[in-house]
């Protein structure tokens, strides 16, 4: 099978949808002729021209309330934020209007619309560009909430938003855009709501949300050297949550970490751990334990950015720690 990068997995997937679907549009902050700061819209302004992919002055607020107009009426606009921290000074669109208009017309009026946007810490972004926030919109009903962490992944979950006729939150941690995989070369979709078993094991079982999929791959090859068999689930989407694969995983290992590049405090990791206590409590071996980044907010320094996120020694310790419970 071909590798190719996330980004391209994504681009090559909204280029057959803009081809397919005409209501499809995109816009965003240099997304037209200059292809976006991340290439997640490259090459696509020669072939659709400046009515679809449509530049915008820096006024979230109003391109996003623009859009969700647009798919009241039928349109399937994307809105690429660049860097998701954006999407804050557009918060009282998000939440009182697009969220909500679906409920409030008693499903009359649908609300297709695809918001994208570069998450996560690293290449010293600093704090006003390093950003994930998914555990805001995940608490807001009406979102759907997608955090791919593959080029495989990336494809098919973008397939499946362009298809939505929800609001999506399709979050690209900016550490993966450039990360190249096997891609079929085919359409193909992937459901929202099912996790993927990234690496089947039988001693923990490890949820990793984007770039701590990796980073927590590296540390179970790293212990298997060891003889110790980890788990490790990659749940894809937040919203919907794929709790049931979780719970299959920790009937059969009896331990549970959520490893989360993202703040600890009210995050998916207390709601995944407290679900479990819910609905596993009797499955537990040992408390369910969290990795997070700092609760602090993120440096510019290259050396206090690393010493703020997990990494593979980290991960790899706080299995063994869990493990000695």
């Amino acid at each position: 099978m071909r590798e190719i990068t996330f980004v391209d997995a994504t681009r090559e997937v909204l280029a057959e949808a803009m081809a397919r679907d005409p209501s499809i549009f995109v816009v965003g902050e240099g997304i037209g002729a200059r292809g976006g700061n991340f290439m997640t819209t490259a090459g696509l302004f020669d072939r659709f021209g400046p009515e679809r992919l449509r530049d915008t002055p820096i006024s979230e607020r109003g391109f996003v309330g623009l859009c969700t107009g647009a798919a009241m009426a039928g349109a399937r606009p994307i809105v690429d934020f660049m860097f998701v921290d954006f999407i804050l000074d557009a918060m009282g669109e998000l939440i009182n209007q697009m969220a909500k208009v679906q409920y409030m017309s008693s499903g009359r009026l649908k609300m297709p619309l695809v918001l994208r946007g570069a998450i996560g810490i690293g290449s010293s972004s600093a704090t006003h560009h390093s950003g994930s926030y998914y555990p805001t919109f995940v608490n807001v009903p009406g979102f759907r909430v997608v955090v791919p962490a593959t080029p495989h992944d990336a494809k098919g979950l973008f397939a499946t938003a362009l298809q939505s006729d929800d609001p999506v939150l399709f979050l690209e941690h900016k550490s993966l855009l450039y990360n190249k995989g096997p891609v079929p070369e085919e359409s193909y979709s992937i459901p929202f709501g099912q996790a993927r078993i990234a690496r089947e094991g039988q001693a923990i079982t490890v949820v990793a949300l984007t770039s701590m999929v990796k980073k927590t791959l590296d540390a179970a090859e790293q212990l298997a050297q060891e003889g110790v068999s980890v788990e490790v689930i990659d749940p894809r989407t937040l919203a919907p949550l794929d709790i049931n694969t979780i719970l299959e995983s920790l009937h059969k290992t009896g331990r549970l970490l959520i490893v989360d590049e993202w703040f600890g405090p009210c995050g998916i990791g207390a709601e995944i751990g407290m679900q479990v206590m819910d609905l596993a409590f009797d499955d537990l071996d040992a408390p369910v334990r969290r990795l997070n980044c700092l609760h602090t907010p993120t440096p510019y320094s290259p050396t206090l950015e690393a010493a703020v996120v997990p990494n593979t020694q980290t991960i790899t310790q706080a299995i063994r720690d869990l493990l000695a419970e």
